[in-house]
């Protein structure tokens, strides 16, 4: 019989006051934010630092700034609550009689989906979308659901898919990280531990690497992540360099958060992404009805080439 590892999770409303406060950058905003007493919020804190046996923050008369792990641990604990606030809204929403389960990679699903499906359901009221998030694509053979948004440079012969956009790989990293090893800095000047590698997609630094011409990195030296929302988080607190591409970075780039490392140094994610279902279910209502909505989204997005030579238009 194999030992179940015992899970070292602190205190939930240790993590909720600790994240509150380095979002805002403020104990007394995360206290009326979490609607407790700015004590309550620095008492969480400190318990959750006695906890780990690290500071998180350094405090000063009337600021606080995140250490070094400080920086490391938010954007973890921010995208685990994203992930539960996400899962919570999925078990709470409307039963319908109508309903398209949909898997999708969390990055993707947090980053770009999310925000749209407003749209969607103001076109189609009577259909639901129940998103499922996973960093591996479905086994349709097993797993219960109906399509799936996948990344790959050819989709599985034996399903139905649809070509959906093209993306571009570019390392991205905070304005801060930016000024500190130099506004003209070159791809050559890197090193293996600045890199933010996403290990389930291990090869796209690979691919930017080896089109710059240097394989002599290795993104396995840097800090592991396993989300590129994560790595990104990561990135935007000045931990490092990540690895970003249009579906992730494009708010954040706009935004100022995050700024491209290297212009010009964009390279071909040799991927394509693609929604995929059942051979047998190729002509479903429900998935073409979700299929020319995305369509007509990507189309509005500037910031998605697609390829008109991989299109096929949707039947029905």
């Amino acid at each position: 019989m194999v030992a179940t590892r015992r899970r070292r999770l602190p205190s939930l409303n240790a993590l909720r006051a600790f994240e509150a406060a380095a979002r805002h950058m403020s104990f007394k905003d995360a206290a009326e934010e979490l609607n407790v007493s700015q004590s309550a919020v620095s008492h969480q804190v400190k318990a959750l630092e006695d906890t780990l046996g690290f500071p998180l923050f350094t405090r000063g008369v009337r600021s606080i700034e995140l250490t070094r792990r400080g920086r490391l641990y938010f954007p973890v604990v921010r995208s685990a609550f994203d992930a539960l606030a996400e899962g919570t809204d999925l078990l709470l929403s409307r039963q319908s009689a109508q309903s398209l389960t949909l898997q999708v990679y969390a990055t993707f699903t947090i980053r770009w989906l999310l925000p749209r499906l407003a749209r969607f359901h103001a076109e189609h009221p009577d259909l639901e979308i129940r998103l499922t998030t996973a960093q591996s694509d479905p086994n349709f053979a097993r797993d219960d659901v109906d399509a799936a948004i996948i990344v790959a440079a050819e989709p599985p012969p034996k399903l139905a898919r649809e070509y959906l956009f093209s993306a571009e790989l570019f390392p991205v990293c905070s304005p801060g990280f930016r000024q500190r090893v130099g506004e003209k800095s070159t791809p050559g000047e890197l090193n293996s531990r600045q890199l933010l590698q996403v290990y389930p997609s291990a090869e796209d630094w690979r691919v930017w690497l080896a089109a710059q011409n240097l394989p002599e990195l290795d993104p396995e030296q840097g800090l592991q992540l396993e989300s590129y929302d994560v790595a990104i988080g990561s990135a935007v607190a000045g931990m490092g360099v990540a690895l970003g591409q249009q579906p992730y970075v494009s708010r954040d780039l706009a935004a100022g958060t995050l700024v491209e490392m290297f212009p010009g140094c964009r390279v071909a994610n040799p991927r394509s992404w693609y929604l995929v279902w059942r051979r047998e279910n190729e002509s479903d209502e429900k998935t073409l009805h979700f299929l020319r909505w995305m369509l007509a989204e990507i189309e509005a997005d500037d910031d998605l080439p697609r390829d008109p030579g991989l299109s096929q238009p949707p039947s029905g």
